[in-house]
Parts: structure tokens; sequence; C-alpha cells
């Protein structure tokens, strides 16, 4: 269904509003129809006792009372007239009633219980009301009844004032037509606004859910675009969020899919090569098609120059894991770079010697006192310090030198060689990344793989820079 949430907020939004008004409603029409009976009663009682003092002031000037022939009948008269409701005079020693605007009587006999009751109350000189009268008068009826004096004080009479209560009625139904017009607009200002806010929540709902589509359907680009300052613009800024790491996510899961396609690639082709050397030299010599023995010896010296290459990929490939495993922990210790650097430059000036390249160490920070793994940093420096020799031109020259710049200690290792090009630059620390030329016809490609891994785990930035035509220096920054 389309438009469900439209539909519920209307259903609820009016369910409560009829609920409320349905409450409200009887609330007002019982405490309406009780003010104005109030209202209503009040004035009678004020006209009532407005006619009883009339009435006493009447009788104290020595008028008849209401039993006899005369007296004030003729005022009661004009009374009943003027006060737009029906007068009577009760006689309690007579214990009849006188009906003014009818000019008869009415003995206490004909009256209902709850009638005399109120009589019996006004000659004890109160002032009540009821609606017992309404048998006798035919119609729904308010009584008031008051007492009236005579000059001793003494109660001569009650004064009896009817209306009826259609006018009381007429009122409640009056305020019951006003409620009702008021439910009927609030119902249709309720599903006005049912409307709008349905629209105003439902259609970023519906951009976040298309946002959602979209990455569904593998557009990580796909925003919702949703700028709203409530609990709807919190969660799309949210999901906004989660768009983006889910963009960052299959960028990430592109690249390493990438490496691995990649490293299988390699490894293939680092494999395959030594391999199929050793598998025709081994099938030249089972078939004996070799016989000189200088041959077969060289034969020999090439398988064993193979097995060592492979040997030495495949310790290589097993240090990079073991590095790159965040679980592989390594022994740390306070210690002294500059002995290790000593100690890796001691151990490469034999090879250096081989190619009759100089290693010149310059020291001028001293000792550089570090917390790290002694054979790890001393691995990271002779690959490096590898490289260099390896680059070199027989006759040259590899600086180490060791200094401050500012608050950082460095290490660099500078060879003469033929450069990188600036392109490579970024590259060469990838595994299985290598120049292909004779200098480095033996190497696995992990070297600077591995010398990064060392160093990202000691918290040494390495650094590299060439200028593609006579030299590279490889820096570390601790």
């Amino acid at each position: 269904m389309k438009h469900k949430i439209t539909y519920r907020l209307i259903g609820y939004f009016s369910a409560v509003l009829l609920l409320f008004s349905l409450i409200a409603g009887i609330l007002f029409w019982a405490l309406f129809a009780w003010h104005t009976a109030k209202i209503h009663e009040d004035e009678l009682k004020t006209r009532a006792l407005s006619i009883a003092e009339n009435l006493s002031q009447f009788s104290q000037k020595g008028h008849k009372g209401p039993g006899q022939s005369g007296g004030y009948g003729a005022y009661l008269r004009f009374i009943d007239e003027i006060a737009m409701s029906e007068v009577w005079l009760a006689d309690e020693h007579a214990r009849t009633i006188q009906m003014c605007q009818q000019n008869s009587s009415l003995s206490y006999s004909e009256l209902p219980p709850g009638a005399e009751e109120l009589i019996s109350q006004v000659f004890a000189g109160n002032v009540v009301s009821n609606k017992e009268f309404s048998a006798v008068l035919d119609v729904p009826s308010v009584t008031v009844g008051a007492p009236v004096y005579d000059a001793a004080g003494n109660i001569t009479a009650a004064v009896l004032l009817h209306s009826p209560i259609h006018g009381i009625t007429g009122a409640w139904r009056d305020g019951t037509l006003i409620l009702l017009f008021c439910i009927a607009v609030a119902l249709i200002l309720a599903f006005v606004l049912s409307v709008l806010l349905a629209r105003h929540f439902i259609r970023p709902l519906q951009r976040i859910g298309g946002a959602a589509e979209k990455i569904m359907e593998g557009d990580y680009s796909a925003r919702t675009g949703v700028r709203q300052n409530d609990e709807i613009g919190a969660l799309a800024s949210n999901i906004d969020g989660l768009f983006v790491q889910l963009s960052n996510v299959e960028e990430e899961r592109k690249r390493l899919d990438k490496m691995r396609q990649d490293f299988v690639s390699n490894i293939s082709h680092e494999l395959r090569t030594p391999v199929t050397v050793l598998k025709g030299s081994l099938e030249v010599l089972e078939e004996g098609l070799i016989t000189d023995p200088e041959e077969m010896q060289e034969y020999f010296r090439q398988m064993s120059s193979d097995t060592a290459h492979l040997q030495r990929l495949v310790n290589d490939l097993l240090e990079l894991s073991r590095l790159q495993n965040t679980n592989f922990k390594i022994e740390k210790a306070e210690l002294n770079l500059t002995d290790i650097m000593k100690e890796a430059v001691r151990s490469m000036q034999r090879i250096a010697e081989q190619k009759q390249v100089r290693i010149q160490l310059e020291n001028e920070a001293g000792n550089i006192f570090f917390v790290g793994d002694y054979g790890r940093l001393r691995q990271m420096f002779m690959i490096i310090l590898d490289n260099a020799v390896k680059f070199s031109p027989p006759e040259g020259c590899v600086p180490v030198k060791m200094y401050f710049r500012g608050e950082e200690r460095i290490i660099s290792v500078t060879d003469s060689g033929s450069g990188i090009l600036p392109e490579e630059i970024p590259y060469i620390f990838d595994r299985f990344y290598k120049e292909r030329s004779e200098q480095n016809k033996s190497g696995s490609g992990l070297g600077l793989s591995i010398a990064k891994q060392i160093a990202d785990r000691h918290g040494i930035r390495i650094q590299c820079e060439s200028n593609a035509r006579d030299h590279t220096i490889f820096s570390f920054f601790l």
C-alpha cells in the first residue's frame, strides 16, 4: 500500500480526536447542564426572594393575608404577569395553595410527597428548590420557594415560583450543536494536518529508501540528500555515513582483490621460472644427454642457485606474512640504534668489498636510544644496505648518515645507481615490485615490503627520494 503511513496517521489522529471529543463532550455537557440549571435556579431564587420581600412589606402594612378574600391577591396576579413565571402562594394553616394566574387554589393533599417537603422547608425559613411540582404542572419545571414574613417576623406564607425547564433544554441543545460543529472542524483540521505531517515524514523516508535501493544495486555513490534538524535528519546523516563506509569498504575490497590477483600472478611468475629451469635441468640429466663432467657441474650449480632462490623467496613470503599479521608480536627492548647500524654496516661490508663498493658511515647524532626489536631493526637496515650496494656501480660509495633535524632523528642510506623514476616510487614497497635489471635478477621483490613492515611496526617513517639519474636516498625518520 503506497500511502500506508498517511492513512495510519489520519486514522490515529481521528481516533484520538474522537475519543478526546467524546470525553470532553460528556464533561462539557454535564458541566454546561449543571451550570445552566444552577444559573436558572439562582435567578429564580433571586426573583422569589424579591417577590417574598415585597409581599412581606405589603403584609406588614396591614393588608389581608393570602387566605382572605381581599389582601394582596390582585398584587400577586400582577406579579404573576410581570415575573414571566407562574407564582403560587401557600398557606400552612389552611394547607392550601393559591394559584394566582388561574385564580384558584390547590390542597396539600393533591401534592406529591416531594412537593409538600419543599413547602415544609420554606416554612422552616429556607429558600429551596426542586422539580417535584412537574407532575402538578404537567410540564418539567423548576420550583423555588421563599418565605413571607409579617411584622412580628413570623412566616405567614410561602411564595412558590415555577419556571419550565424547556429553556434549559434549549440551551443544552445549542451547546451540543456548537460542540458537534467544533468536533467536525477539528476532524477536518486533523485530516489536513495528518496529510501534511505524513508527507513531511514520508518524503525523506522515500529518499532514504531510494538511496538504499541504489546501494543494494551496487551504486555506492548514492546519498539520501536529506537535511533536516530532527530525528529523521539524524537518521539520514547516519545512513549517509554508513553509505560512505560501505563505499570505502567496497573500494578496499576491490583493492584487496587486485592485490590478491597481483600476488597470485607475481608468486606464480616468481615460482614458475626457477621450477621450470629445475625441471628442465633434471630432465636433461635424467635422460643422460649431458655426459661432460664440467657441463654437469654447471647444471648442478644452476640448480643449486635456483633452489636457493626458491628457498629465499619462500622465507621472505613467510617473513612478510608474519609481519603483516597484527597478532604476531615482536620483542621490544631499549637499545642503541647506532650500535645496530654499525653492525649492519660491518656485515654488509664483506659483500660490498666483493663488488668494490665502499660503505661510509657518518654519525653526527651520537648514540640514538630507541625501543624496538634488535634483530628486526638490523634486518631492516641490512635490506636497505643490500639494495644500495646492489645498485651502486663498481668503485662506488654508499654514504650512511645519522643526524638530527630539529626534533627528528634521521638515518639515510644513499646509493649511486641509476635512480628510480618518479612514477615508480609510490610502488617500490609493494610486494613483488622490483626492477627488472641485471643487478636485481636474484631479488625476490619482497625485501622493501619487509623493511616497510618492520618500520611500521616500530613507528618509523621510511621515505625514498631519487632523481632518476644517478642516486637514490632511503631515509628513516624516528
